[in-house]
């Protein structure tokens, strides 16, 4: 082999190894991934997704592309999700179906065209379910400006857990859509679980489908559900928050673990009632997208919400004003039966009193007593005092509904007593002019109570329900 046939072999075998090493780094890149922190407690490993024809399904808009598990799950994991309603059989060609019906029910409650285009594709890479209910991770990557997104089901899940991933990697393309950056868009946990559970409680049966599970004359067959129009969204949260609070707007903003697994009804419920609400503000649909599409730009999501509902909200206190109301509200709504007039008061009284621990000495063990609000207000440090008289304030506003009518009136009164000495104070120590009013105000509101007491008759019960 003459010089130049040799180089010319050389050459050949540069480009062929230069191209190698050119795909072998592309693909590197290509999975390259950002790890949705809300709903993947785990790391996963992403590469693009090879698409095998026979076991992949595309939905009718082409977004979503759903990958088969292969092999397939063992017989004993989908008889769960026949005897439980709650779980499903995901099957490529009905989760292709189901995830459209999913972004379609989320693209009306944020006010979008059904009709509008989407520009980030998401893969549905199905594996065999190994335990009940396995952890769902979503991968972001970047690659030629466009964001695409893999989310790892395991082919047999709950309809929460199923409803929650869809809902969290539809807000991720909206927000995603014009991140010039590397660093993907992250979902505050309450907007994705409040609006996965407005998903379910828009027909989570019909939108989340699962394959037959018998055969009858040879024929498949599936349970048949009646799905009722009309009824309340909210039922279930309200049902949940009928026995527990709803959670306050900064253990909404801050979550824990169980909450963000799904494991708390509280969180769930509250977090519905709270997307719920924002929605139905004026503009509440237009400000929810603003707030998606800042996140990529933002520090926190509490930046883009701030600059999204500085309208409604213009300093931060004034969200937790509103939701603190919102709760009150919506608990007045269902309260349940009146509790008897010794129940009543029974309930005021435990509600006014504060328990405290306090020393004889310096190096004796705490002992126990209550003392009255006006105590409180008299000889509490600013702080603490302002903490206490606010739990007592929402307390006094659950309790109003509850009441007897003769001390729904005398809860009103001490209600409104507290609510004028926080509200005149904007964050300044209280005067002594002030601190006298209140103080009096209480004492005459004590009054009333005990001789109210006294005209009781005697042998009242003292069951706290009727």
């Amino acid at each position: 082999m003459n010089p130049l046939e040799r180089s010319r072999v050389e050459a050949v075998k540069w480009r062929r190894r230069a191209r190698l090493i050119s795909a072998s780094t592309r693909q590197r890149f290509n999975a390259f991934a950002f790890l949705f922190a809300l709903l993947i407690p785990a790391v996963v490993v992403a590469q693009t997704p090879l698409l095998d024809a026979a076991s992949t399904r595309r939905s009718v808009s082409g977004q979503f592309v759903v990958i088969g598990a292969n092999p397939a799950t063992p017989s004993a994991r989908p008889a769960l999700a026949v005897t439980n309603a709650e779980w499903v059989r995901l099957e490529p060609s009905l989760l292709a179906v189901s995830a459209e019906h999913v972004k379609q029910s989320l693209w009306r409650a944020l006010g979008i065209d059904p009709m509008a285009p989407w520009r980030g594709r998401i893969f549905l890479a199905l594996h065999p379910a190994e335990a009940p209910d396995e952890n769902v991770a979503i991968i972001s990557s970047r690659f030629d400006g466009v964001w695409n997104y893999r989310v790892e089901l395991p082919d047999v899940l709950s309809r929460p857990h199923l409803a929650r991933a869809l809902t969290g990697v539809v807000l991720l393309e909206l927000a995603n859509r014009d991140n010039p950056g590397d660093r993907s868009a992250e979902i505050p946990a309450w907007l994705a679980e409040g609006l996965s559970q407005q998903v379910l409680a828009n027909g989570a049966q019909e939108m989340i489908m699962s394959p037959p599970d018998k055969l009858v004359n040879g024929l498949p067959e599936s349970q048949f559900i009646v799905v009722d129009r009309g009824v309340d969204a909210l039922a279930k949260a309200r049902a949940v928050l009928q026995d527990r609070p709803a959670l306050t707007f900064e253990q909404l903003s801050w979550p824990d673990g169980a909450q963000l697994s799904g494991d708390d009804r509280a969180f769930g419920a509250s977090a519905q009632l709270f997307v719920s609400d924002l929605l139905a503000l004026n503009d509440g649909a237009a400000n929810l997208r603003a707030m998606l599409q800042m996140l990529p730009r933002c520090y926190n999501w509490q930046m883009a919400f701030r600059a999204a509902f500085g309208a409604d909200f213009p300093q931060p206190i004034d969200v937790e004003k509103w939701w603190a109301l919102r709760t009150v509200s919506f608990a007045a709504h269902g309260a349940g039966p009146l509790w008897t007039p010794a129940a009543s008061r029974d309930q005021l009284n435990e509600t006014l009193s504060v328990p405290v621990d306090f020393r004889s000495a310096s190096n004796d063990l705490p002992a126990n007593a209550e003392v009255s609000l006006q105590e409180v207000i008299r000889n509490f440090p600013a702080d603490r005092q302002t903490a206490i008289l606010q739990t007592k304030l929402r307390d006094l506003e659950l309790a109003h509904w509850r009441m007897a009518p003769q001390y729904a009136v005398l809860t009103d009164g001490y209600r409104r007593a507290l609510a004028d000495f926080l509200g005149r104070r904007n964050g300044v120590p209280p005067s002594k002019g002030q601190v006298a009013s209140t103080v009096k105000k209480l004492d005459a509101l004590d009054a009333e109570r005990r001789a109210m007491e006294t005209a009781a008759k005697p042998g009242v019960q003292t069951d706290k329900r009727q």
